[in-house]
């Protein structure tokens, strides 16, 4: 990232040009490479993990490219994730190179406080300019408290988030760490525990979306991770979802109710289907050997209803199920939000929720002494890892 900043900086001088594009619906990494009129090969030439890479580019992604004084393309910076991003640099018309590399960032701890005009979601939303952040609150209490119900104009409320920048704007979602609403002189908290699940004051875990494992007896064959350094091929790597290794055939569950937005055949992911939940939650499973009959675009189906076996289609190297988990469009980790047996936080782990909690009751404390007030977000392109048609979806909900 730095020697492609450096070299951006270099080449301005010699009339190079800077672009900064939003990545448009449809679009794949080949038919990029073929509106540049860049070779094909410059896909096909990367190994299997690379290429399945490429299909994680999503509409709405904002990306930067360098051309030079012709309006050839030089240099591109593709995000993939929060974590990863794709460089690819070419010396000339024919010959690309394509590598993941990752992404600079930086994350500030933000907060603020509110007095209660109208409701939780209008008045955050005016007072940041985000949407996203408004929905995070709302989210988080939308099973236990009633707003309209209980709720008094001069009632308070506190986030504490922190969110990355990248080029100096707001990069990515915002990760709220507590949320406190106190409503009739009552307080109300939601805390994000180390376990990357939230919890209420008692440790008991927030019910929210939550996901059934979509293969029975599946044994985890590879975790998520969005960024990892391959010691041996000296690369970057990022697997965003779970696979769970089983026999083929084996049937695929959904693994919440929701709608069928996709069905078919990918070069990557093989067979694919994609289920969009509500929240903003879309679950996505690959390497399918078959869909099972009935499941097509639009039909609803309900959490454990079977929609397909496990195959090794794609780029596989043997029978599995990839099972990713997008939140508005941005990969998360399904292990934070599959269904648990236990929902109390107890013994050590307990301990250790309460010295948490502890240290952020202190700083939203802080923040209510100190009124602080919101900052405005109305650069943040919330939309990042959302395409137009989801994004309208989204604020219908």
């Amino acid at each position: 990232m730095k020697y492609f900043l450096l070299l951006l900086l270099h080449l301005s001088l010699f009339a190079a040009t800077v672009e900064y594009e939003r990545w448009p619906k449809g679009e794949t990494f080949l038919t990029f490479l073929e509106h540049e009129k860049l070779p094909q090969a410059t896909y096909y030439d990367l190994d299997k993990e690379d290429q399945k890479l490429t299909e994680e580019i999503r509409s709405g992604f904002n990306y930067q490219v360098l051309r030079d004084d012709n309006g050839s393309l030089t240099q591109a910076l593709i995000p993939v994730n929060d974590e990863l991003q794709l460089h690819l640099t070419c010396k000339s018309m024919k010959e690309c190179d394509v590598r993941a590399i990752p992404i600079i960032s930086t994350t500030k701890r933000e907060a603020f406080m509110l007095k209660i005009e109208n409701s939780p979601y209008y008045d955050i939303q005016k007072a940041t300019g985000s949407k996203s952040l408004a929905q995070i609150f709302v989210n988080g209490f939308k099973n236990s408290l009633n707003f309209r119900r209980d709720l008094r104009k001069g009632d308070k409320l506190v986030m504490i988030y922190d969110q990355k920048y990248r080029f100096g704007k707001p990069f990515s979602m915002p990760t709220l760490q507590v949320a406190m609403i106190e409503m009739r002189g009552k307080k109300h908290s939601i805390y994000l525990n180390s376990d990357e699940r939230y919890y209420d004051e008692k440790g008991r875990q927030v019910e929210g979306f939550l996901l059934a494992r979509p293969v029975k007896n599946a044994r985890i064959s590879s975790k998520f991770t969005k960024r990892r350094y391959h010691p041996i091929l000296k690369r970057y790597r990022a697997h965003l979802g779970i696979d769970y290794a089983a026999r083929r055939g084996t049937p695929i569950m959904a693994a919440g109710s929701g709608k069928v937005i996709f069905v078919g055949r990918t070069r990557g992911y093989g067979n694919l289907t994609k289920i969009r939940h509500s929240d903003g939650y879309v679950t996505l499973y690959a390497h399918q050997k078959s869909f099972r009959r009935g499941i097509k675009r639009g039909k609803y189906v309900k959490q454990g209803q079977i929609i397909g076996y496990v195959g090794t289609t794609g780029l596989s190297t043997g029978p599995h199920l990839h099972f990713g988990l997008y939140k508005n469009g941005r990969a998360i980790n399904p292990a934070r939000v599959v269904r648990v047996t236990t929902k109390k936080l107890s013994g050590k782990a307990r301990k250790a929720f309460l010295k948490i909690k502890k240290d952020l009751d202190a700083q939203v404390a802080f923040h209510v002494k100190a009124q602080t007030k919101a900052k405005r977000m109305d650069d943040y392109q919330y939309i990042y890892y959302l395409d137009r048609e989801e994004e309208k979806k989204e604020a219908t909900q």
